[in-house]
């Protein structure tokens, strides 16, 4: 019995850990701290005070944070799904992409020449804190809705530059470690084939899930979003395996499945919003049980992280991403919400974590700078974020959580259900419903105003922002959808 009663006592400490980091979101929000930091920090100061929790593993640590990211990337690319990610593609690609790379430069050059680390030290400090975090971006924007394409510049950039600082490091540890030109050469290949096998077979395997998703009915619901969760692992291992990044993959792949209409897809989506949750409290804690507080304290390397991640912050991204970002188009404030935005993670720290498992020389400094520029970045940059976008002139709205759901289960697709959006200025934007000229095969059934019921009345008026639930006939859904918007901004019911 006393191992039982052992085991009883360790799941009830994880589990009221979880709880406690849970509720840490609603304390986040009153301190205008990120809730990673806490995360990170309270598990950096758990393994001060108890050794033996600091003593997990490094390999160990990046498999875990691997399948965290895992779940991070295929929801982030979900909630973008392919109309928001098309509408901004080029940007998120042309920062995503080269946005890393110089961001890795400007990086390096100022870890070489201001804090006089060697070359190969300094493109590792680069690589490793060039990449933005889905993880912080989509914990800072939260419950909080960005409009125009900036938002989705944000969330694509950190999907899309995370394989390719993952690939970038791997590619720079193998040249590293067999040196010279040549090795430098086969190393920009082989990041070039992981990116473009990547998106292949993210691609691919998205099409192939978004197919099953629609056309395989499984005999129980609660199977269909254990399908995309197990489809999700077996992308990654598939690309990987194929010398892709199964991270680029997983990513590519939620996207292609974000905005499809299949059976259960909002009971999916929730599932995969949970584990993101999940995952992103799991990947800073164990990652902040690596981090030493004594030994950061007792090195000047804190010292070097607070510099770099001043830099970084006020000088690289902002001239040199900023200098990408002028093609796009974005307004002034857009462009400087963007630049400030560029949140460091879990993923420049699990690449810290290449390079201790590495044997780089100094690799136990370079860590401990990468760990300080995240800390500074999540706290200063990612509790700053609201603010910037305030005087920025960038709309940012909070979006309060709807907890309460009606609905009905059909066996079959509800063809005729139609849900639309009041647009500002439409004909049914202050119209009574009586007024409207809906036809006698169409009625309104559902109003939700800013997460209340609506009572559907032929005297009650529709206002801007409106979310209306119609049931319609085929043939006049065109004339109906007229009534709400002068553009289309009809999106089917789930």
């Amino acid at each position: 019995m006393s191992d039982v009663a052992g085991f009883g006592l360790a799941l009830a400490v994880v589990s009221m850990a979880g709880l406690l980091a849970v509720l840490s979101n609603r304390v986040s929000e009153r301190i205008r701290i990120p809730a990673p930091a806490i995360f990170l920090i309270a598990a950096a100061v758990a393994s001060d005070l108890i050794p033996a929790l600091g003593r997990v593993p490094v390999l160990t640590v990046q498999r875990v944070v691997t399948v965290m990211l895992i779940l991070l990337l295929f929801d982030g690319g979900m909630h973008i799904g392919r109309r928001r990610f098309r509408s901004a593609a080029g940007a998120v690609l042309w920062v995503g992409v080269i946005g890393t790379l110089v961001t890795t430069l400007g990086v390096a050059v100022l870890a070489h020449l201001v804090f006089g680390f060697n070359l190969l030290a300094s493109l590792l400090l680069g690589v490793a804190l060039a990449p933005t975090d889905p993880a912080v971006v989509f914990s800072v924007l939260g419950r909080r809705e960005v409009a125009g394409r900036s938002g989705t510049v944000l969330e694509g950039e950190s999907g899309v530059n995370d394989p390719v600082g993952i690939a970038a490091m791997a590619a720079l540890l193998t040249a590293g470690t067999t040196g010279g030109l040549p090795a430098l050469g086969a190393g920009a290949g082989e990041f070039a084939l992981e990116m473009v096998v990547g998106g292949a077979v993210g691609l691919i395997g998205g099409y192939a899930l978004s197919v099953a998703m629609c056309k395989l009915p499984l005999p129980s619901g609660a199977l269909y979003p254990l399908r995309t969760l197990l489809a999700a692992g077996a992308i990654y291992g598939l690309a990987t395996v194929v010398h892709g990044s199964g991270f680029l993959a997983v990513f590519v792949a939620g996207i292609v499945v974000g905005d499809i209409r299949a059976p259960y897809k909002a009971d999916i989506e929730r599932f995969h919003s949970s584990l993101a949750s999940l995952a992103e409290i799991i990947a800073f804690t164990i990652l902040g049980l690596t981090v030493s507080l004594t030994d950061l304290a007792h090195s000047n390397a804190w010292l070097i992280g607070l510099g770099l991640a001043a830099l970084l912050a006020l000088l690289v991204r902002p001239v040199l991403v900023g200098l990408l970002l002028l093609p796009i188009r974005l307004s002034r404030g857009e462009r400087l919400f963007v630049m400030w935005s560029g949140l460091k993670g879990a993923v420049p720290i699990l690449l810290g974590t290449y390079i201790l498992s590495a044997g780089v020389p100094d690799a136990e400094r370079l860590y401990q700078v990468v760990v300080v520029v995240v800390a500074f970045s999540v706290i200063i940059q990612g509790g700053l974020v609201p603010t910037v976008a305030h005087y920025a002139g960038v709309p940012m709205r909070v979006v309060e959580p709807e907890p309460w759901a009606l609905g009905m289960r059909f066996r079959h697709e509800p063809a005729g259900l139609r849900r639309h959006v009041v647009a500002p200025g439409s004909p049914a934007d202050g119209s009574a419903i009586a007024d409207l000229d809906l036809g006698e095969d169409t009625w309104i059934s559902m109003i939700n105003r800013g997460g209340a019921l609506v009572a559907v009345r032929g005297t009650t008026a529709l206002r801007a922002g409106d979310e209306v639930l119609l049931l319609v006939d085929q043939e006049t859904d065109a004339d109906v959808e007229s009534l709400f918007s002068p553009s289309t901004t009809a999106t089917p019911a789930p």
